[in-house]
């Protein structure tokens, strides 16, 4: 009988001996390095595109995950359709100072990133964002 003592550590001992025992989890899959940079590839197109149907950079800015790598959360689906991105956007600096979005923007892009199949959706917003306007969750998610 062990002491009253030494139970937690050797309770401790136990758990880290049984951790790798109990076997790896299935490997997620891998992004390849080109699949990455077609994401990449195709959030700044989707960017791109809703900054010109917008009127431009000197009236429109898109929410700021569409400044993240691949699109952050604004990226809705990637598979053999395409990527799908869902954002808002309104007047240069409303996330930044707490401003309601006045543009709602849901794009289409080839699955190679390199063309927009479709602008889905581009005017007032369905509904509205988080509070802090920066890394909302996206409706319909």
């Amino acid at each position: 009988m062990t002491s009253p003592s030494l139970r937690p550590l050797l309770g401790c001992l136990a758990l880290m001996l049984a951790v790798p025992l109990a076997g790896a989890s299935p490997a997620r899959a891998q992004m390849t390095q080109e699949q990455a940079f077609q994401r990449g590839r195709a959030a700044n197109l989707a960017r791109m595109r809703a900054e010109v149907i917008n009127g431009g950079l000197g009236v429109y800015r898109p929410a700021l995950c569409m400044y993240e790598r691949s699109g952050g959360n604004c990226l809705v689906r990637a598979d053999a359709e395409g990527f799908l991105f869902r954002f808002y956007g309104g007047v240069p600096g409303w996330a930044q100072l707490g401003l309601p979005p006045t543009v709602e923007s849901e794009i289409l892009v080839a699955p190679d990133g390199r063309s927009v199949l479709s602008v889905v959706y581009n005017g007032a917003p369905r509904s509205q964002p988080a509070p802090t306007g920066q890394n909302q969750a996206q409706p319909g998610l």
